[in-house]
């Protein structure tokens, strides 16, 4: 029992399309690992193309967890995510198998490096005044009281779940958790925009607008999972407000963007040890050994 105990937990973090997925998937493979997706929108069930989420094949090689946990009209939060993803660490750890913790949604992680205690339910007095407000003045909000965006700066819910948030931090250990290996993949500007822009392709080739329109049918457009950048863009082009070039182009702006967001956030970790992809691997390795 104590071997089990001993069995680290392997932290992958990185900014969207930055292969860390892919990696991820190799290392479990060699080392008896389950993955648990620390992601806000592969949660979602039936948002497989427009989240990029690993495919059945992927799923099939090693197992996958924090996918497809609830419907996309249902709410799911970052303290509902840490209760899961402890959970599954346990249960990993338990069969004999190494967790990693793969994914881009900061709070998420830090949820679990820094074990976050999340306090009581939202003051719904300022949510309500929040609420009040147009999306421009809450961005200007965070700037003003220096609260990071969250990933979908563009979903109003997730602006005032970051604003209430906000000093969370302060609730959480300052050094990670014991037995915790945190790595943090580095890329180019230039090569990340290349591979941002090659998975735009690909969401387009598998069918990300048809995901989109069924996905719309069925849960509605203001539904908060649907507010994400691919479906919001793609309903823009449904109702021929902008063309398939301007889909693209707007797409691969929006990921360029959240990448960027997403690397703010990671940065201020110093815990991470930042390397260029093909350094992770043997690191990690030497980690395990």
């Amino acid at each position: 029992m104590a071997a089990i105990l001993d069995l680290p937990l392997i932290v992958i973090v990185g900014p969207t399309a930055s292969g860390k997925s892919t990696l991820a998937i190799e290392l479990a493979e060699q080392y008896s690992g389950e993955i648990i997706a620390a992601d806000s929108r592969t949660i979602y069930k039936g948002m497989d193309i427009g989240t990029a989420k690993p495919s059945l094949a992927d799923q099939a090689r090693v197992p996958h967890w924090g996918l497809d946990i609830v419907m996309p009209n249902e709410p799911f939060s970052a303290a509902d995510f840490k209760a899961y993803a402890v959970q599954k660490i346990a249960e990993i750890r338990a069969r004999g198998h190494v967790p990693f913790l793969v994914g881009g949604t900061g709070l998420y992680v830090d949820s679990i490096i820094f074990d976050y205690q999340f306090g009581p339910p939202a003051d719904l007095e300022k949510r309500a005044t929040l609420e009040q407000m147009s999306l421009e003045d809450l961005h200007k909000y965070c700037i003003q009281n220096n609260i990071l965006l969250p990933e979908n700066a563009q979903n109003k819910r997730y602006v005032i779940r970051a604003i209430e948030q906000n000093g969370i931090k302060s609730k959480g250990l300052t050094s990670p958790v014991d037995n915790t290996i945190i790595v943090g993949i580095t890329t180019e500007n230039d090569q990340l925009r290349r591979r941002i822009h090659k998975r735009s392709e690909q969401l387009f080739d598998d069918g990300v607008v048809d995901e989109a329109k069924t996905l719309g049918d069925i849960y509605g457009w203001e539904s908060e999972a649907m507010t994400g950048n691919i479906y919001r863009l793609a309903h823009a082009y449904m109702n021929g407000e902008i063309t398939a070039g301007e889909l693209k182009a707007k797409n691969e702006t929006a990921d360029w963007r959240l990448a960027k967001r997403q690397l703010t956030w990671m940065k201020r970790n110093k815990n991470i040890t930042w390397l260029p992809l093909d350094e992770v691997k043997n690191y990690i390795a030497k980690a395990l050994a």
